[in-house]
């Protein structure tokens, strides 16, 4: 038994039952997410205001804003290995510490290159929540359940999002950024506190040896003594593996297909424009013609609310309808809404009514994704990897979003300089249109399927058909 499974023996597992238990087990794990949400989201008011106190070219306010996508890409390569060898809750615990430092930091910046340290400091924190949480989730999580509970990580995205909003509103009339930068640190303590409570995934101990630790964990998790199969699954899973699994076992034939469709749904999430919405929202919609601060972030903070309603439909939606249902039909939202969105800004006359045109344009745009590419994106990255390689395998697949992620953010504003703004959203539609097709060409149905029969799908599919157990005839994966 390794140090670190032994480490978790210690660990006493609150005294909740059943899918109790795996509720508030997932609720705060999630609040990863809501941290993720928050320091992404809450850049887009703050920015309206500590350009004011620095000197701020529009290339340096484009570097301030992506600072926290150049960590998270870091925090994302490096979490999966990370989690692999210390287990996920003992780094879900660290990436609190992190968050809070980053917050402190960015709070208290002289300079533009302190800010840019603490977002780089925070971003790390997201890069590193991004490839454990929905991992761990999804490893505690019942099969005909995890769909929704792992998509709480998304949902608290949301929630994060608009948090961040609403504290930019009410320290607008102060241009209080400083208090909006730092109080990530409330969320951040709870966080870290709520981790140290919950136990290590059942899964991750078997791998280590600790087969009495997970076996309690895991008759815990699920209420009831009778869990002698799943056991044996997870064991059969672990015995047709190596003793540890290496990115490069991806390019195995049989694993190629899921390479490709991480990937795939990482880079297309980005480069369909979210995040140009999500840190730029007041600044896009002064430009529509809604010119005072307060009232700019507000119309964001509606945004945001749409983006947690939305998300919430998905969660209700994505275990009965399935994944790729509701990836296809919010694909082809986005699409018209862009598209839409394209013509607005084409309007040389910037009046009142075509400013509120935009608004509800981006909260159409918002909504479609909130449904399909924002959720099933990372619930799919946490379901479609062997155990052996899970957090690995997300966390490079969360590295390449986040890389997307810092070259869109990077250049919006430049495009916008250049191209004006209909163009740019107009190529973002163009992106959206590619992310359809590819999502209704490779990306698999997973609904209702234990994670080992998942893998098991991909064990024999480089050897025959598929069965249609995973992915039905129309989800044509190669």
């Amino acid at each position: 038994m390794s140090t670190e499974a032994k480490s978790q023996t210690s660990v006493t597992p609150p005294k909740a039952s059943g899918r109790l238990f795996v509720y508030l087990a997932a609720a705060f794990a999630a609040l990863g997410g809501l941290l993720f949400g928050y320091d992404t989201g809450v850049i887009s008011g703050a920015e309206l205001f500590f350009r004011n106190d620095f000197t701020l070219s529009t290339f340096a306010l484009e570097v301030i804003v992506s600072g926290v996508l150049a960590g998270a890409a870091v925090g994302a390569l490096t979490g999966g290995r990370l989690a692999d060898l210390f287990g996920r809750r003992k780094l879900l615990i660290t990436t609190a510490i992190i968050f809070a430092a980053g917050a402190i930091l960015c709070a208290a910046a002289q300079s533009a290159q302190m800010l840019v340290a603490g977002r780089i400091i925070v971003g790390i924190g997201i890069g590193l929540s991004s490839s454990t949480v929905p991992v761990y989730i999804s490893e505690v999580a019942p099969a005909d359940a995890r769909g929704w509970q792992v998509s709480l990580f998304q949902l608290a995205i949301t929630v994060g999002i608009l948090l961040a909003y609403l504290v930019d509103y009410a320290f607008a009339q102060v241009q209080g950024w400083r208090w909006m930068f730092g109080l990530a640190v409330v969320p951040a303590a709870i966080f870290g506190s709520g981790m140290i409570f919950l136990p290590e995934s059942p899964r991750w101990l078997l791998r280590r040896g600790c087969r009495e630790t997970a076996q309690a964990m895991l008759a815990r998790i699920r209420g009831t003594p009778d869990i002698d199969e799943e056991l044996l699954e997870i064991e059969r899973s672990l015995a047709q593996a190596e003793e540890s699994g290496r990115l490069s076992d991806l390019l195995a034939p049989s694993l190629r297909s899921s390479l490709v469709i991480g990937i795939g749904l990482a880079i297309f999430q980005q480069i369909t424009g979210i995040n140009t919405v999500i840190y730029y929202a007041p600044v896009i919609i002064q430009s529509a013609g809604i010119s005072s601060a307060s009232g700019a972030i507000l119309a964001t903070a509606g945004i945001g609310l749409v983006n947690v309603l939305m998300t919430i439909v998905s969660m209700r939606l994505i275990d009965r309808k399935g994944r790729k249902p509701l990836l296809l039909a919010g694909i082809a939202g986005m699409v018209v809404t862009l598209g839409l969105l394209g013509l607005v800004f084409r309007m040389s006359n910037h009046s009142g009514a075509l400013a509120w045109l935009a608004v509800l344009g981006m909260m159409a745009y918002v909504a479609s994704f909130a449904i399909s590419l924002g959720p099933i994106f990372w619930l799919l990255i946490s379901e479609i990897y062997p155990l052996k390689i899970r957090n690995s395998a997300e966390g490079l697949a969360a590295t390449f979003n986040w890389g997307s992620n810092l070259l869109i953010t990077l250049t919006f504003l430049t495009l916008v300089e250049r191209l004006g703004p209909s163009w740019t959203f107009w190529l973002y539609g163009l992106s959206a249109a590619a992310a359809w097709i590819f999502s209704y060409y490779f990306v698999p149905e997973t609904k209702g399927r234990t994670l080992e029969e998942i893998e098991q799908f991909w064990r024999t599919r480089s050897s025959a058909k598929p069965n249609n157990r995973v992915a039905p005839s129309s989800s044509r994966l190669s």
